[in-house]
């Protein structure tokens, strides 16, 4: 789910379609949830020094104050700049906070803001993005939506980084021992309407909203835990190679790839035998199916139980969970906003996440929601759910 702002130079202010229009909530309640969040992204920082702030945890990750600039140069690009007219606050400062621009591989090496002068940045992008939402109001709120959740994505993201450095705050993560009986769900066969309907704010990868017909299957009832993780692992999982696919299998030598520590400290833990596991790639995901005899779910079959088992995206299970799907979009596909925030991305190397993990905010997770990444990635807080062809076909 790369959070990224296009391009200033080359970037227009696309007219949107119709059907993103929504129904603004109040201004009131629209600064207050601004506001909200932006206290949420301060707190999540705010016992970290700032050694902490600007180190390079992991070189496919941000330094977290980059991420505190890149915040407020988003804001006051979409909110101040495009929405409501003004000039940017600090135009200088537009080619540094663009995540094409400036690249992760590289923001360990420039000089950006300091923690307090990113502070203040953020501070005064605020202010004067308040003031002239007073004066010249939300628009349909699309724009708003954007940049509000955008931040709201950026605390997942910062809690990534936080987590690879062992810096999470107390009580993080969040992964409870799942409840959900063992077994399979069937899901008949037949068509459904996959994506965002017209309604509400969606993410242009999420729509339109189209027919696609899907053959009978199942889906386990609950992601992987780190109790069968850990017996994949203690079982010969990453010594096996008829489990892997040649890529993976490339990676994993390479790299000397085994379960990642994060399951072993849960699985070792008072009910984290029974947690989720997390911070799975999706080459270990797939490798993990092959072991089982089963295979990691089309995301059309994902969304499919989803809507007619789960309902919301809070059950799942709170971690991503890997289909076998590539990021494309879909049929009848148009950017809006900007096409850096998905097109850019399209292709066969990435694959696509579905549901929402424990540090995914309320307001970012849907049934919907397409997030992506590339198969070896584990600083995510991604699973598995296996899916397997129905008994019934």
């Amino acid at each position: 789910m790369p959070n990224t702002m296009s391009r200033t130079t080359a970037l227009k202010y696309a007219e949107l379609p119709a059907h993103s229009a929504l129904t603004p909530a109040s201004l009131e309640h629209a600064l207050a949830a601004l506001d909200e969040t932006r206290e949420d992204t301060l707190e999540l920082i705010a016992g970290l020094s700032e050694e902490d702030l600007e180190r390079v945890h992991s070189p496919i990750m941000s330094p977290l104050v980059w991420d505190l600039g890149h915040i407020a140069a988003y804001e006051d690009l979409w909110l101040a700049h495009r929405h409501a007219g003004l000039e940017l606050l600090r135009p200088d400062l537009a080619e540094l906070y663009d995540a094409f621009e400036t690249p992760r591989a590289v923001r360990g090496e420039i000089e950006m803001l300091g923690p307090a002068e990113a502070r203040d940045y953020l501070a005064t992008v605020r202010a004067r993005t308040a003031q002239a939402l007073k004066l010249g109001g939300l628009g349909d709120g699309t724009v708003y939506e954007m940049v509000l959740r955008h931040e709201c994505q950026h605390s997942e993201t910062m809690r990534q980084t936080m987590a690879i450095a062992s810096l999470l705050p107390p009580g993080e993560p969040a992964l409870t021992p799942l409840t959900a009986p063992e077994g399979w769900i069937e899901i008949p066969e037949g068509p459904f309407a996959i994506g965002a309907d017209d309604d509400g704010f969606a993410y242009d990868n999420e729509r339109p909203r189209h027919i696609v017909d899907v053959a009978a299957f199942q889906i386990a009832r609950h992601p992987v835990s780190n109790a069968s993780w850990m017996g994949f692992s203690e079982g010969g999982g990453y010594e096996r190679r008829e489990w892997w696919s040649a890529e993976g299998w490339a990676w994993k030598q390479e790299h000397d790839i085994t379960h990642h520590p994060a399951i072993a400290a849960a699985a070792g833990g008072a009910g984290g035998t029974q947690s989720p596991a997390c911070h799975v790639s999706w080459f270990e995901a797939d490798a993990f199916a092959r072991a089982h005899g089963a295979r990691l779910p089309t995301e059309a079959e994902w969304e499919k139980a989803a809507r007619r088992e789960l309902q919301t995206p809070a059950a799942i299970g709170a971690v991503w969970e890997w289909t076998s799907s590539a990021f494309h979009g879909y049929p009848g596909f148009t950017a809006y906003p900007y096409r850096e925030y998905s097109e850019v991305f399209f292709g066969e190397d990435y694959r696509v996440l579905r549901g929402s993990s424990w540090a995914t905010h309320p307001r970012v997770a849907s049934l919907t929601f397409r997030n992506w990444d590339l198969p070896p990635r584990r600083q995510i807080f991604a699973g598995v759910r296996l899916a397997r062809d129905s008994e019934q076909a």
